[in-house]
């Protein structure tokens, strides 16, 4: 699929990461990206001919009515937000406090992907970093993608720093032990894990 989509920071394909048993991500099965809104009638063309089948927005209801996404009541669209209203303090290091304080909205999340009908899928947030960035990331921990790799693709987003994603991989595995069992505790069964498995990886 051709990326050219103006105005849009953060938007990549997953494609050709390595997996532990050495397979590979499979190009166009997992695109991440910013707020769509300002998307041309040319680049929404591009997303419908491309093989995009689920686009999920991870975003704030209150995100989406002030920037409206351009799939927004189209078959295509989801809208999972992956942040609940609980006010918590964000820890400055890591996503530790997002995974601990959302898990039924990320839980959601994970599962708009699993379930998606066969083809390409697309999460987006406001900014394409935190929210897409934590999804990925388990998405990726899932498929069997090491944690460096995880860590070297979400430093290529605008505006992170890369630790910060490495302390969260290091966090979830201190505090929780294998992404399974943590996925669990957020409502995603073994059904879920296996079809994103088999979504992702060649």
């Amino acid at each position: 699929m051709i990326l050219d989509w103006p105005d849009c920071t953060n938007v990549r394909d997953l494609g050709g990461l390595t997996t532990t048993d050495g397979r590979r991500v499979r190009a166009g099965a997992l695109l991440r990206a910013d707020c769509l809104d300002r998307l041309t009638p040319a680049a929404v063309a591009d997303i419908r001919a491309g093989g995009i089948r689920r686009i999920v927005d991870l975003r704030w209801a209150l995100e989406c009515a002030l920037r409206p996404n351009p799939f927004e009541g189209d078959p295509l669209y989801t809208h999972a937000p992956m942040l609940g209203d609980d006010d918590y303090d964000f820890l400055p290091d890591s996503y530790g406090a997002m995974l601990e304080h959302n898990r039924p909205q990320i839980g959601a999340a994970f599962r708009a992907v699993a379930e998606a009908p066969p083809g390409g899928v697309l999460v987006h947030c406001l900014e394409g970093k935190d929210r897409t960035g934590v999804l990925v990331a388990l998405l990726l921990l899932v498929a069997g993608v090491p944690h460096d790799q995880i860590a070297d693709d979400y430093a290529l987003t605008r505006g992170v720093d890369r630790q910060l994603m490495a302390n969260t991989l290091d966090y979830l595995h201190d505090a929780h032990g294998e992404v399974a069992k943590y996925l669990a505790d957020c409502g995603v069964d073994a059904e879920a894990l296996a079809a994103v498995r088999a979504r992702l990886v060649d």
